[in-house]
């Protein structure tokens, strides 16, 4: 199974772009790409976003950190950012495959071998922390480079989780996690008083009774006041209610913002919390985007972020306020997907030594459950289709009645044709894996299990839909038929 993990390094360096480079030349692996890199001189500092596999994104890290502190030298370091080493801050978020349990094994490899090759005294911190005071980076890095240097040897509260009491000469302590994906977020101003910033950023963190997952500090950078925030859960504490509120509090000095800014990347949900918020579109979701719209018809799976960005877009089609899909395409995409997991059991014990003499079954069941996953994918879209032709048959009928009867009872048999149809196909599916639990691994019988439940929701949501448009049917003997065919389904 591939792994995909995000690593957000931050770099006590924002201004000579040679030493960027080379830091980032040295994370440069074979299965690590650079998504993205932001350099601010006034923070003396760079955030390098990196994904890739597990075990490489690792290394890359290390190597970053390394190659960091033979090139910065926090002794004559300064910027507006706090820091505490030359590698300041590295980050494990998961994107696909992995878990944060996972990343939390990951940090603490990772810190055990930074101290290891540099002699770089590592603090874990966020969910890799090994002590709750020290989930928070502010906690870890209170007094910067200069404050823990002094401690660090004196106060147990200040001794890192990896190497021995007493800094890096040159490159300090790194503080090393693995946390939620985070946006850096940044508000200018329209005043160089920084003490505003500091206040505003006060009132809105979560740490002095703001809001919830908010972190803010207040700095002079380019000439304008900012308040920079991170925001460690955005689905919760979304960016255009923080934009909001720094407004709110910005207004109470008698200043406004400017403009802000995002240090990083930052999630397309995101912008589109933001978009419906401020657009105050009235049916906004996330499937009226064209690319989002696209990626579903098309069937595309975006290259980073996972099984869910292949199944969003019809989530969030189905939950948009429109007629279709609906109903009937939800029950035909859970056959495809009860076929689908079938198949995949099918398929993992065809060949193995164990169930050999099931070979010519498994084959059979996996060969014509493929058929059947493709006809019931087709359904997800025939079955809008037919909704919009009923609907289309009756704005006619209204329009022109004359002869309209014969357009609309069409229109109606083909609606009934093909949830029935998928009702059938789903109930073969039901039929084809309940044969298979007794030839095939019994390690994956909770997969069998969940195709079972996935068929039987299909067969129950398509009748459904079978149901609803037989009461509007004018051909009793095409109903009888119908309802003949549901009672096969139901024996």
């Amino acid at each position: 199974m591939s792994t995909l993990v995000e690593c957000v390094p931050n770099f006590s360096e924002g201004r000579d772009k040679a030493k960027v480079d080379a830091i980032v030349e040295a994370m440069k692996r074979d299965g690590v790409y650079l998504l993205d890199r932001e350099m601010d001189a006034d923070h003396n500092r760079c955030v390098i976003t990196l994904v890739g596999e597990r075990e490489a994104i690792q290394e890359a890290a290390i190597r970053g950190v390394g190659k960091a502190a033979e090139l910065i030298d926090l002794n004559v370091h300064q910027g507006a950012h706090p820091r505490m080493g030359a590698a300041d801050v590295v980050p494990f978020i998961p994107i696909d495959g992995v878990t944060i349990e996972d990343c939390v094994a990951m940090a603490r490899h990772v810190g055990a071998e930074i101290w290891k090759r540099f002699q770089i005294p590592v603090y874990l911190y966020e969910a890799a922390a090994a002590t709750p005071e020290r989930q928070n980076l502010e906690n870890i890095r209170r007094g910067q480079f200069e404050g823990i240097r002094a401690e660090i040897a004196t106060n147990m509260a200040r001794r890192p989780d990896f190497g021995e009491a007493r800094v890096h000469a040159t490159a300090g302590a790194t503080v090393v996690g693995a946390r939620k994906f985070l946006i850096a977020y940044n508000v200018f101003l329209n005043t160089p008083e920084v003490e505003i910033a500091k206040k505003i950023a006060k009132a809105v963190r979560f740490s002095s009774g703001g809001m919830r997952f908010v972190k803010g500090a207040g700095f002079l950078v380019r000439g304008l006041a900012q308040v920079s925030m991170n925001l460690t859960d955005f689905e919760q504490t979304p960016v255009h209610r923080v934009f909001e509120v720094v407004k709110r509090e910005a207004a109470r000095y008698g200043v406004a913002p400017v403009s802000s800014e995002i240090v990083g990347l930052i999630p397309k949900k995101a912008l589109e919390q933001a978009a419906e918020w401020f657009l105050q579109v009235e049916n906004f979701d996330s499937s009226l985007i064209l690319e989002n719209r696209l990626a579903a018809v098309m069937g595309g799976k975006a290259a980073v972020g996972g099984l869910r960005a292949g199944v969003e877009p019809f989530v969030e089609q189905l939950a948009a306020p429109t007629a279709t899909p609906g109903g009937g395409s939800a029950a035909a995409a859970a056959g495809a997907m009860a076929a689908g997991l079938a198949t995949m059991v099918a398929s993992m014990s065809r060949g193995k030594k164990a169930y050999l003499q099931y070979e010519s079954q498994l084959s059979a069941a996996i060969a014509r459950l493929g058929r059947l996953r493709e006809e019931l994918k087709a359904a997800v879209d025939a079955d809008a289709e037919s909704y919009d032709a009923v609907m289309k048959a009756y704005k006619q009928a209204k329009a022109n009645p004359a002869g309209s009867e014969v357009l609309v009872e069409a229109a109606l048999k083909l609606a009934t044709g093909v949830p029935l149809a998928v009702a059938e196909k789903s109930h073969e599916v039901g039929q084809i894996t309940q044969s298979l639990f007794a030839i095939s691994n019994p390690n994956m019988k909770s997969d069998l299990t969940t195709a079972q439940a996935l068929a039987r929701a299909a067969i129950t949501g398509a009748l459904a839909n079978v149901d609803i448009n037989l009461v509007s049917l004018k051909d009793q003997i095409f109903a009888a038929e119908v309802r003949k065919r549901i009672g096969i389904i139901g024996n």
